[in-house]
């Protein structure tokens, strides 16, 4: 199975951009955060002429997750992340696939930190850990897929330095992201690429995409049930330079279903796909 994940930063605006990358890519479940669109307002019919069904929880001008599945509608779990009623953000939803509980989720990016934003974002990765904790718990094969809004180490970060202060690169957001792995999930891309650096994002200033001055903070989460059917995975790098595309690019991996027993061999080809996709 190929799941990929991307933060479209809009669909509606970039709905040309994310059906030809569906056409190219043809992903078999696919996460998007970041839909800037009401309920009423995403583009089903689009998406279902792609081949797609999915489920979706919109929001007008921010946040907004959405479930894609090919051929098939996703079989919806949860709809929001668990322990805060009065938090009305679109940034969780979650479904049953093929045996798999895929969580597709947008934490909050917490800028500028310190501060309230900051202390949300904070506030929700304790519910995130919580409700991570109750999956894992489950004994079920689990991903956590999406825009985590984290920089884990400074591999993942163009310069370092300059973004000590930033609050995806702060000692409490990478503890809190830590403290989630430690839980027993596998940050699925730093496996299969311990030693390159890998970037999802590209701002659109500054000229960074043309100097790949990127930042790694979209990710797939693990639970031990997937892990030896791990295959392959990348980055489209190229989806990144495609005109009025988002800032994001989309980050894919292959996993072999626990239903269909032995797991794929692992690819050959992995660093070349990451490089070069």
């Amino acid at each position: 199975m190929k799941i990929a994940t991307y933060n479209v930063n809009g669909v509606n605006g970039r709905l040309p951009v994310l059906l030809r990358w569906l056409a190219k890519s043809r992903p078999d479940v696919v996460c998007l955060q970041e839909l800037k669109a009401p309920q009423d307002r995403f583009p089903i019919g689009a998406i279902n002429d792609a081949g797609y069904g999915v489920i979706w929880h919109g929001q007008k001008s921010w946040n907004g997750v959405a479930i894609l599945t090919k051929g098939s509608t996703p079989v919806e779990t949860n709809r929001g992340l668990p322990g805060d009623p009065e938090d009305l953000h679109s940034r969780y939803i979650e479904a049953a696939i093929d045996g798999i509980t895929l969580g597709c989720l947008y934490l909050p990016n917490g800028n500028p930190a310190p501060g309230p934003k900051f202390d949300y974002k904070l506030r929700w990765f304790d519910r995130l850990h919580k409700h991570a904790r109750k999956l894992m718990k489950a004994d079920t094969p689990v991903i956590l897929a999406g825009d985590f809004n984290v920089i884990p180490t400074e591999m993942d970060v163009y310069k370092p330095a300059s973004w000590v202060d930033d609050a995806l690169f702060r000692p409490e957001t990478r503890a809190a992201f830590e403290k989630l792995v430690k839980q027993g999930w596998t940050d699925a891309l730093r496996t299969l690429f311990p030693n390159d650096r890998i970037y999802t994002f590209w701002d659109y200033f500054r000229n960074s995409f043309a100097r790949n001055a990127g930042l790694r903070i979209d990710h797939f989460l693990l639970s031990p049930h997937l892990v030896a059917g791990l295959a392959d995975g990348g980055v489209d790098r190229e989806v990144r330079g495609w005109e009025r595309t988002s800032d994001h690019a989309p980050i894919w991996i292959e996993v072999g279903l626990p239903s269909l027993g032995k797991p794929p061999k692992a690819s050959k080809k992995r660093a070349r796909d990451l490089r070069h996709d």
